[in-house]
C-alpha cells in the first residue's frame, strides 16, 4: 500500500496497531466468556449432582427404617392376617406394632406424617404424626392398594409416589412404598408406606446459592413435580416442551423461554429414586460476569480506540507539521528565497533539523552573496584590466613630456651636431619600447631600476643640469618581482609635483627596499615641498577607493592630479592582492614618501 503523506503513514500504522490490540482483546473476550458459559453450566451440574447424592442420601436413610418395620415379625403376621380376623387379633396387632415399631419410627425420624400397612386381605393400619387420625372404609382401603400396586414393583423395590392418604394434602406429602411379603407367605402381596413431607425435602438445598431468581425442582420419571419452590407448581406435570428438551439433553443443559424469559437448565437423575433434580437459572443471571466482562471491554476498548486515535492524530501531526513547515522553506529555497523557518517551542529531532536547515540556508545565502560579489568583482577588475592596458598604452608615457622632448630634440638638432641627441633618442626608444608592453606581467626590480635611468638621462637634458637619484637598495633585492611600469611614474611624480619651482641643488630623490613580515616594499622619497593635510586626506581617500582613474583631472598649476599614483596603486592590487598596493606620508614644506607594498618572497629568475 502506498502513501502520498507520512501523516497518512503514521495514521494508518496506528490503526493497524490498535485494531490488532483490540482484536486481541476481543479474541480474549470471547475465550473468557466460552469459559465462564462452561464454568457456569458445570456449576449448575455439580449443584444439581450434589442435590441428587443428598437427595438419594435423605430417602435411603428413611428406606433404611421401613426396613426395621419389614423385618418386624408382627408387622409380617399382620401381613398374614385373614380377611375375617378377629377384632381382638386386629386391635393386639394394631397396638403392638405402634408400639414397638411406629412410635419409635417417629421419635427417630420426626419428619415422618404417616406410615400405612395393607395386606392383600384388605386389613390396613394407620399410624399419624403430629396429624389428624383419619379412618377409612373398605372401599376406600382397597382403592389406595389398588393405586399403590400398579404403582410399585413387584420385585420389592421402593417407590416414591407424589401422593398422600391425608385428605387434602396429596400435593404437600411424597410417599415412600414397596411390596412386603408376610410371616408364612413368600409372596409379595403386602403393602408398606411411609409419607414425608414434600417441604422437608427443600432444607435440603438451603445452603445452594442460585442467585435472586434461580431454584431447584424435582420431577419423577413421569414429569410430575414432585418438589417446587412456589408451592402451587407441586403435583403439576412439565410441559411438554420442557419434558421432551428434558429426555434429549440428558446431563447436558438446555434453554427454555416458557416461564416467560429465557432461562437456562440442567437435569440429574438419580438412579435410586429415579427423580428428575432440575436446576433452573434465568439466562441473564448465568451470563452476568461475561456481560459485566462484554461491557467493560466495550467500553474499555471503545474509550481506548478513541484515546488511540486522538494520540495518533496528535503524534502524526507533531510529526508531520513540522515536516510540511520544512518542506515549504526548502521550496522557497529553490525559488532563489533563502528565508529562514520558524522554529517550534519545543525541542526535539526535528526541531534541531530545522534549526540545522536555518544555518545552513544562512551559510548558503551568504556563500551565495559572496559568489556574487567575488563574481561582480572579478567582471569589475577584469573590465579595469582592460582599461588599464588601454591606458597604458595612452598613459604611461606622458604625452607633454613626449611633445617637450622631441621639441628639445629639434633644437639640438637645429643648433648642433651633439652626441646628446643620440643619447635622448636612445633613451626615449627604450623607453617606448618597454612602455608599450600592455600586459600586467609581473617584473623584477632590476628591470624597473634600468627604465627609470633611461627616464632620468631624458630628464636631465629637460632640467638643463645632472641629476642623480640615490638607489639604496640591497643586490639581494634587484630579482624581487614588482609590477611592470609602476617604479617610473612614482618618480615623474615628483618631478611634476614635489618640484614646482624646479630642481635645487638641495633636492634629492631616494629610491629603497625592504621586507617587514610578510610584505615587500619599495620607497620613493623626496624633500619637495609635501602635500597639505587635506590633499592628503584626499589622496588617501582615492586610493581607498580601488578604483583606475577615468579621466586626466589638474590640479591649480595645470599639472594632471595624481592620475599616475592612482593607476599604480590600482595595477598593483590587481596582479598582487587589495591588500596591498600603495602607501603616502607627507608634510607641507617637508617632502613626501610614497611606498608601494607587494608579497614577501616573490623572485624572477629569468631573464627579463
Amino acid at each position: 500500500m502506498r502513501f502520498r503523506s507520512l501523516y497518512a503513514k503514521l495514521f494508518f500504522y496506528f490503526l493497524v496497531v490498535i485494531g490488532l490490540t483490540l482484536s486481541g482483546v476481543g479474541i480474549s473476550y470471547t475465550t473468557s466468556s466460552r469459559e465462564l458459559d462452561e464454568m457456569a453450566e458445570k456449576q449448575m451440574g455439580q449443584i444439581a449432582s450434589n442435590a441428587v447424592h443428598h437427595t438419594d442420601l435423605y430417602l435411603k436413610d428413611y428406606e433404611r427404617s421401613m426396613v426395621s418395620l419389614l423385618t418386624f415379625r408382627y408387622v409380617m403376621e399382620f401381613m398374614d392376617l385373614p380377611a375375617d380376623r378377629e377384632e381382638y387379633d386386629y386391635y393386639y396387632y394394631r397396638k403392638t406394632i405402634r408400639e414397638v415399631g411406629a412410635d419409635p419410627l417417629f421419635i427417630r425420624n420426626p419428619k415422618i406424617a404417616s406410615i400405612s400397612l395393607i395386606s392383600d386381605k384388605g386389613n390396613a393400619v394407620y399410624y399419624f404424626n403430629e396429624a389428624s387420625e383419619q379412618s377409612f372404609t373398605p372401599e376406600e382401603i382397597r382403592k389406595q392398594r389398588d393405586y399403590f400396586m400398579s404403582n410399585t414393583s413387584p420385585q420389592g423395590q421402593l417407590s416414591i409416589l407424589k401422593s398422600s392418604i391425608l385428605t387434602g394434602q396429596e400435593k404437600q406429602m411424597v410417599t415412600l412404598v414397596r411390596r412386603i411379603r408376610g410371616y408364612s407367605s413368600p409372596e409379595l402381596k403386602g403393602l408398606l408406606a411411609i409419607e414425608l413431607r414434600s417441604a422437608d425435602l427443600s432444607a435440603l438445598w438451603k445452603g445452594v446459592d442460585l442467585g435472586k431468581y434461580g431454584y431447584l425442582f424435582i420431577t419423577d420419571a413421569n414429569g410430575n413435580i414432585i418438589y417446587h419452590p412456589e408451592n402451587s407448581k407441586e403435583g403439576t406435570v412439565l410441559t411438554d416442551a420442557v419434558r421432551l428438551k428434558l429426555e434429549h439433553a440428558g446431563d447436558a443443559s438446555f434453554f427454555d423461554d416458557s416461564e416467560g424469559q429465557k432461562r437456562m437448565y440442567m437435569a440429574r437423575t438419580s438412579d435410586y429414586s429415579r427423580w428428575k433434580l432440575i436446576v433452573s437459572m434465568p439466562v441473564d443471571e448465568v451470563r452476568k460476569p461475561v456481560t459485566n466482562i462484554r461491557n467493560s471491554t466495550l467500553t474499555v476498548g471503545l474509550l481506548t480506540l478513541l484515546l488511540a486515535i486522538f494520540l495518533a492524530y496528535r503524534f502524526g501531526k507533531s510529526i508531520t507539521k513540522p515536516i510540511q513547515v520544512l518542506k515549504s522553506g526548502m521550496r522557497e529555497t529553490q525559488k532563489g528565497n533563502w528565508v529562514p523557518i520558524p522554529l517550534p517551542k519545543h525541542r526535539d529531532e526535528i526541531a534541531e533539523l530545522m534549526l540545522r536547515y536555518n544555518h545552513m540556508v544562512k551559510r548558503l545565502s551568504d556563500a551565495v552573496d559572496k559568489v556574487v560579489q567575488v563574481e561582480l568583482s572579478n567582471q569589475e577588475i577584469q573590465m579595469e584590466r582592460q582599461r588599464a592596458e588601454f591606458q597604458s598604452l595612452q598613459l604611461q608615457i606622458n604625452p607633454h613630456f613626449m611633445y617637450n622632448t622631441l621639441e628639445t630634440i629639434i633644437c639640438y638638432a637645429a643648433v648642433q651636431d651633439s652626441e646628446d641627441i643620440a643619447e635622448i633618442v636612445q633613451a626615449l626608444a627604450y623607453m617606448l619600447r618597454y612602455s608599450v608592453q600592455t600586459n600586467l606581467e609581473e617584473i623584477t626590480v632590476a628591470n624597473e631600476l634600468k627604465h627609470v635611468m633611461y627616464y632620468m638621462k631624458v630628464m636631465q637634458h629637460r632640467i638643463g643640469r645632472e641629476f642623480e637619484i640615490d638607489v639604496a637598495m640591497k643586490p639581494e633585492y634587484l630579482l624581487h618581482a614588482m609590477v611592470r611600469l609602476t617604479l617610473q611614474p612614482l618618480v615623474e611624480n615628483v618631478f611634476q609635483h614635489a618640484f614646482p619651482e624646479g630642481v635645487e641643488e638641495y633636492h634629492f630623490i631616494r629610491i629603497d627596499c625592504g621586507e617587514e613580515n610578510d610584505v615587500f616594499w619599495v620607497s620613493v622619497e623626496d624633500n619637495g615641498c609635501g602635500m597639505t593635510s587635506e590633499r592628503l586626506v584626499e589622496l588617501r581617500h582615492k586610493l581607498s577607493a580601488n578604483r583606475l582613474a577615468d579621466g586626466e583631472e589638474q590640479d591649480d598649476d595645470g599639472h594632471k592630479s595624481g592620475i599616475g599614483v592612482l593607476n599604480v596603486h590600482r595595477r598593483i592590487q590587481m596582479v598582487f592582492d587589495d591588500r596591498f598596493g600603495l602607501r603616502i606620508e607627507s608634510e607641507e614644506q617637508q617632502g613626501t614618501k610614497i611606498t608601494m607594498l607587494m608579497p614577501k618572497g616573490r623572485q624572477i629568475k629569468r631573464k627579463q
